[in-house]
């Protein structure tokens, strides 16, 4: 299971700007009870006290600061089956510039209407969204869980990978699951017509381009950050 921790958050200067960052807040307001969760959960994110949150298949942790006190959040979201993962790279893999368009912190609208059609969803609704805290308020989500979902949606309003790896399919997954998919159908069957084959190859290359960028990138960071020498083959 992979973990990805995120820093502290601020505000973002211009608030939730995306289509996809207004939806999960959206849906962050349908699981809140009342305003009398929504007006606090709203102060402690805009204050900062929410701390570094971890995100997972399934979940965000996070600690969030209450006066002298700090309360531990528990968020749950349902993933993704194994078809409908298989599913969902299909929808990606379906136009070459999708990939790129995610790796560039976008998530085209098309996408998501075209996983929907095929019983894909990403973005959550309200009921989808579980909460525990360690505070004794008697309803969830309360304040502190409100906070550290507000603070979640501007992460997924800046990256959208966000989404996907809270559904289960992290980065470093879905770009395998590409790369694994276009070498399949790059592979000639013996069956396919010629020229339909020819096309569906040349869309793969296309989405393995990307992928491949994409992963000597990943590669590049890694080496950059260990202090390593870059090597020749990888530039």
């Amino acid at each position: 299971m992979t973990r990805t921790t995120f820093t502290r958050q601020t505000q973002p200067a211009r608030g939730v700007r995306t289509w996809w960052g207004k939806a999960w807040q959206r849906a962050v307001e349908e699981a809140a009870y009342s305003d009398a969760e929504l007006r606090p959960g709203r102060s402690h994110a805009r204050r900062g006290h929410v701390g570094a949150i971890s995100v997972e298949p399934g979940g965000l942790l996070a600690a969030c600061r209450d006066g002298d006190d700090a309360w531990t959040v528990e968020i749950g979201i349902p993933v993704l089956d194994d078809t409908a993962r298989v599913a969902l790279v299909e929808v990606v893999a379906a136009e070459a510039g999708r990939i790129a368009e995610l790796l560039a912190g976008n998530l085209p609208h098309d996408l998501v209407e075209h996983a929907e059609e095929v019983g894909v969803e990403l973005l959550p609704y309200g009921g989808e969204l579980t909460a525990t805290c360690t505070c004794p308020h008697y309803l969830d989500p309360c304040p502190h869980a409100v906070a550290v979902l507000i603070q979640a949606g501007w992460l997924v309003d800046t990256d959208p990978l966000v989404l996907f790896a809270l559904r289960g399919v992290d980065r470093d997954s879905l770009l395998a699951d590409l790369h694994a998919r276009t070498v399949s159908v790059a592979a000639p069957s013996g069956t396919a017509d010629d020229t339909d084959h020819a096309d569906h190859a040349d869309h793969a290359d296309d989405v393995e381009l990307v992928v491949d960028a994409a992963m000597r990138a990943q590669r590049l960071v890694a080496l950059f950050e260990a202090g390593a020498e870059l090597p020749d083959g990888l530039v």
